[in-house]
């Protein structure tokens, strides 16, 4: 499956066909990393329905939201608005791989279980790090390649998983890398099976 495969039209299809996709709740691992970080400008990349971003906001965070799909960013908007934040998020519709945030810079850059190949992710990464601001944050949480050995369901797609060592060892010279670990959680597979799966966590700071 091509990365193609994974852009606007598919997202914007996966968030047409239901409801809800997501539970509304943060991700845990931004909650386990961020929560005591002074607020500032953040990031959130991959936005979907705006929970992170919506969290953030409550805390006092001035956030940015990306995402592919028009869908996923109006469910955002209109959360926001029920919770109370949403004169604190600009929502914004694009693709991070080629989205530019011209003189802006983030405190946080948060990005969540991103659907890249590992390539992508690299040149990603570069590109993130220039985005920081000085003594900022930037978080990656994606899916460890030991999910593949459970009945999770993950695409059989080995290219598209890196152990966090491994994206931590992306970082250029003067970050200070935090965590780098795969942290493992709680899950419900397709069946209603209770299954532990892994988070691969990098948290580094600029």
């Amino acid at each position: 499956m091509g990365s193609e495969e994974y852009g606007e039209e598919f997202w914007e299809e996966r968030y047409r066909s239901r409801t809800t996709v997501w539970s509304g709740r943060p991700n845990p691992q931004l909650v386990a990393e961020a929560g005591e970080l002074p607020p500032g400008a953040a990031l959130d990349i991959g936005a979907g329905e705006g929970a992170d971003s919506c969290w953030l906001a409550g805390r006092g965070w001035r956030v940015t939201a990306l995402d592919l799909s028009e869908t996923a960013l109006r469910r955002g908007a209109e959360h926001a608005e029920r919770a109370g934040v949403g004169e604190r998020i600009e929502w914004v519709r694009a693709d991070v791989r080629t989205w530019d945030p011209g003189d802006r810079r983030f405190d946080l850059i948060s990005a969540q279980f991103l659907h890249l190949r590992n390539t992508e992710l690299r040149e990603l990464v570069g590109r993130l790090t220039g985005w920081v601001t000085p003594g900022g944050t930037l978080l990656l949480v994606h899916h460890d390649a030991r999910d593949l050995e459970t009945t999770m369901g993950r695409p059989n797609l080995p290219e598209r998983f890196s152990s966090a060592e491994e994206v931590a060892s992306w970082l250029p010279a003067g970050w200070t890398v935090e965590v780098a670990e795969a942290r493992p959680r709680e899950a419900t597979d397709p069946d209603g099976n209770a299954v532990t799966i892994h988070d691969a966590v990098v948290r580094a700071r600029r």
